[in-house]
């Protein structure tokens, strides 16, 4: 079977209106604006309020994405959702946001891969592509990490924010591989390190199970320890793969997570600012959502310009990370 060349067609985002700023948490929390911001480059996050939630955000998302491609619901072919906080467990996300972009009956599922839920999309993506399986794919990313944070903890719950971001893979048509090399990787004896549990109960007729708590928990030091090693690792693995060193990219598009660790990894690749998307002081850390919502703003904000190559990369919870290289035609929006 031959090797199908894969497309990007589009990029789209969604985040909830109301904003939170460093100074509204000190109404809540024993905390500053400066504390927040020196730590991590949080200056503020989108936060859901109400009934606002993932699959809403997602919808909104895959629409953005569907508008820039001049594509409708109708086109898309499959569509896979990364979600570690899914508004449903069933109906999935994917499901709902199908049924609400009247796309195809084809195959729509969620997947949980807490940050690097969107490489992990992209990759599944690519394997249906170039099979010659399916020729249009919408990715979505999406979590209200909100709902279930500990807003006692300041350590975490400063964090995150929500948000949802869309992605549309396609066949390319003039033989060009828009993916020039991707990696996705998991060690799960890491595992503690981030998590969130479900709160279930057991069936009263048998022995009562421990409830536990369902909010996020963190061993902050421990994951930039893990993260500083393995994100050079796979950025390079990635551009090995490519056969292009860092001198060929033009941006690095990174998981949002903390602005030293950015910098460590733009220190490590010797990029310029001009080369770097940074949005975590507006948007905190939004999981899966971050890469795509960072990518779809600076290609509308006109920070990136096209065409060009740029790494995505991205860790979480699992512990699961991976990188990527990618071309970015000239007019992707």
């Amino acid at each position: 079977m031959n090797h199908r060349p894969v497309k990007i067609v589009s990029v789209g985002k969604a985040v909830p209106k109301t904003v939170i700023t460093n100074d509204d948490l000190t109404k809540i929390l024993d905390t500053s604006d400066e504390w927040i911001s020196t730590r991590t480059g949080i200056k503020q996050r989108y936060i859901a309020s109400g009934d606002e939630n993932s699959t809403q955000f997602g919808i909104e998302a895959a629409k953005d994405a569907l508008n820039k491609a001049k594509m409708s619901g109708e086109e898309i072919d499959a569509i896979i959702v990364a979600s570690s906080n899914p508004y449903n467990i069933y109906p999935s996300c994917a499901c709902v946001i199908q049924d609400a972009i009247n796309a195809k009956k084809g195959p729509a599922f969620d997947i949980t891969a807490a940050c690097t839920g969107m490489l992990y999309a992209m990759e599944i993506s690519r394997s249906f592509i170039t099979t010659g399986k399916y020729k249009n794919i919408l990715l979505v990313a999406t979590d209200t990490n909100s709902k279930f944070l500990d807003w006692t903890d300041r350590a975490t719950c400063v964090l995150f924010g929500d948000g949802a971001g869309a992605m549309i893979l396609s066949e390319s048509d003039d033989g060009v591989d828009d993916i020039i090399s991707l990696n996705i990787h998991a060690d799960g004896s890491l595992g503690n390190y981030i998590t969130m549990n479900l709160a279930g109960e057991n069936c009263p007729l048998v022995e009562p199970s421990t409830i536990p708590q369902q909010k996020i928990g963190m061993v902050g030091k421990e994951v930039y320890k893990f993260v500083v090693q393995t994100m050079p690792e796979s950025i390079m693995s990635s551009l090995s793969d490519a056969k292009l060193e860092p001198k060929d990219i033009d941006y690095l598009v990174p998981h949002q997570a903390n602005l030293r660790i950015i910098e460590g990894l733009q220190s490590r690749l010797e990029f310029s600012n001009d080369q770097v998307v940074v949005n975590i002081d507006k948007y905190g850390n939004t999981s899966a959502a971050s890469v795509p919502i960072a990518l779809s703003e600076a290609l509308e904000s006109g920070k990136i310009k096209t065409p060009s190559k740029a790494i995505l990369c991205a860790f979480g919870a699992g512990m699961a990370w991976g990188s990527a290289v990618v071309r970015l035609r000239e007019g992707l929006k």
